[in-house]
């Protein structure tokens, strides 16, 4: 087998603003950091319309910021991460703007614009060209990195499989060229440490604002480590994707909402007035008033024609723009909207430092399980996360004491095969998806779940590429878990469970999920360990 690269070396997987953030992070230790896509394209950072918050306004406070975060996680937020984050948010900012990033300005230039986002008590939302916060702050970042003398950048890379050392530590990976097809024989990188930012599994569902290529692969090669995962059942669904016939559905952005635009039903009604916080309630309550009103025969739509008018091509040019491409023209008519899988609160369950279960193996953004989310994230909150935790994870690999050689050979976490490299849907995850979508959804029963766990199990037992099988999984254990929560809590509604029980997280590993997919399978169930 080719071996590359010293064990020195830091290998960081993924290149949107968790992985690149990360990486610059880094330096001066030598990095690599490998993409499966030639940087920028395939990202889920571009697709960011709303922008990072951050407790900036006169009238506002860190402790402010904790507290709204702590009120949109639904019990589950952990308070000392919500109070770090918030406190760390501000120097995010001046770090991004160091960086080359450019954010929304007052006329004079001396202050930034904050914008205000639903479940927000302040407006604390920085913007960047309006509505292309993401694009904006990733295409500073990408200009950073190939300017760093310390990064080797690998394009058009897919991690195969994390390879372990002796004592089941991760010492590296096991990685293959797209541009010779993926047909090579992986090559071993070993690395002192290696870090997911691999992004989320959106492309799990049939209705999403994710790339097709987020299946949670970064989830699949964690867990085959051995890594706790952690509340992998809180999936959250933008309530405003454009229903255009779209894949992904182009987001529009929460902040229209917060400029004062209305949801309507197709007979007008504004369905969300008398709910607490009315359009600019949490985002698990208005994706399900929405998905309601569907179930009901209605169609919804976001109107902005009363606060916006002709101004929204202007203030808006993202969402103006994909309407105008999907033939919607948002000045004249109000948009059709629905809810769609848009970010992954579960992952790959991280300390203070971003560091996993499992000895040399960190995870950073929405791949990772931080604390900060809890049952339901709060908007803005998700770039922000990144950012911070990019910058206490190089911190912590920094200080970590390491060998400057190990022993080959290397094995890895599971037997080395080959995933496919083309993000063509086969009809089999076209299958995957509609799974997700109809039984572990918005709203979600334990017939439905047993179904799904009952099929997906199949699925990875019987797939006929890896690729298939490791997206049946996250699939499985996203359903496992929410079969597992037998309450309703934030972006997790079970219609059998509509009460919430005692605060909990979920916690299991691939063995203990497998284990229970079986027992499902044979018609015994059993629960996933929880913990307080």
């Amino acid at each position: 087998m080719r071996r590359t690269n010293p064990f020195d070396r830091i290998i960081v997987v993924g290149g949107g603003i968790a992985g690149l953030a990360t990486a610059l992070h880094l330096a001066p230790l030598p990095v690599t950091l490998l993409v499966a896509s030639p940087l920028g394209q395939h990202a889920s950072t571009p697709l960011a319309q709303g922008g990072i918050a951050a407790a900036l306004g006169a009238d506002d406070a860190p402790a402010l910021h904790a507290t709204d975060t702590l009120q949109a996680g639904a019990g589950l937020s952990d308070p000392g991460v919500a109070a770090r984050v918030a406190a760390a948010a501000p120097s995010c900012i001046e770090w991004l703007i160091a960086q080359g990033a450019a954010f929304d300005r007052t006329v004079t230039g001396d202050e930034l614009i904050l914008g205000l986002e639903a479940a927000h008590s302040r407006r604390r939302i920085v913007h960047a060209q309006g509505d292309r916060t993401g694009k904006s702050v990733l295409d500073a970042l990408i200009q950073a990195v190939r300017n760093a003398p310390s990064i080797e950048i690998l394009e058009d890379h897919r991690v195969a499989d994390l390879a372990l050392d002796a004592d089941g530590a991760v010492a590296g990976v096991f990685c293959a060229s797209r541009r010779s097809g993926g047909s090579g024989e992986p090559a071993l990188i070993p690395s002192r440490a290696v870090v997911l930012a691999t992004g989320g599994i959106g492309g799990l569902y049939a209705h999403t604002t994710n790339p097709l290529s987020a299946l949670g692969g970064g989830l699949a090669l964690a867990a085959h480590a051995g890594a706790v995962l952690r509340d992998l059942e809180f999936v959250q669904f933008h309530p405003t994707a454009i229903a255009a016939c779209l894949d992904p559905m182009p987001l529009a952005t929460e902040a229209l909402r917060g400029e004062g635009a209305k949801l309507v039903n197709s007979r007008g009604e504004r369905f969300m007035q008398g709910i607490s916080g009315a359009e600019l309630a949490p985002r698990d309550v208005v994706a399900r008033a929405i998905f309601a009103q569907i179930q009901a025969g209605e169609r919804v739509f976001l109107d902005t024609r009363h606060v916006l008018g002709e101004h929204i091509a202007q203030k808006f040019p993202g969402v103006t723009a994909l309407c105008r491409a999907a033939g919607l023209d948002p000045i004249r008519d109000p948009i059709p909207v629905r809810p769609a899988a848009h970010y992954h609160m579960g992952g790959i369950k991280v300390d203070d430092r971003g560091r996993s279960s499992v000895e040399g193996l960190w995870a950073c953004g929405e791949v990772s399980s931080t604390g900060l989310h809890g049952a339901n994230r709060l908007a803005s909150n998700s770039l922000l996360e990144a950012l911070a935790y990019a910058a206490w994870i190089a911190d912590g690999i920094k200080e970590m004491e390491y060998q400057t050689s190990m022993e080959l050979p290397l094995s890895p976490s599971f037997a080395v095969r080959h995933r496919s490299v083309s993000h063509q849907e086969s009809a089999s995850l076209l299958q995957i998806r509609s799974v997700m979508d109809r039984q572990v959804g918005v709203i979600r029963e334990e017939s439905g779940l047993k179904d799904a766990i009952c099929d997906l199990r199949a699925r990875v037992i019987e797939g006929h590429s890896a690729g298939e099988r490791d997206a049946a999984l996250v699939s499985l254990l996203i359903a496992i878990s929410a079969y597992a929560r037998s309450e309703s809590r934030g972006a997790h509604q079970r219609l059998d469970h509509p009460d919430p029980l005692p605060e909990q997280h979920t916690e299991t590993t691939l063995d203990q999920a497998l284990h229970i997919a079986a027992e499902i399978d044979h018609e015994t169930a059993a629960p996933v360990r929880r913990v307080a």
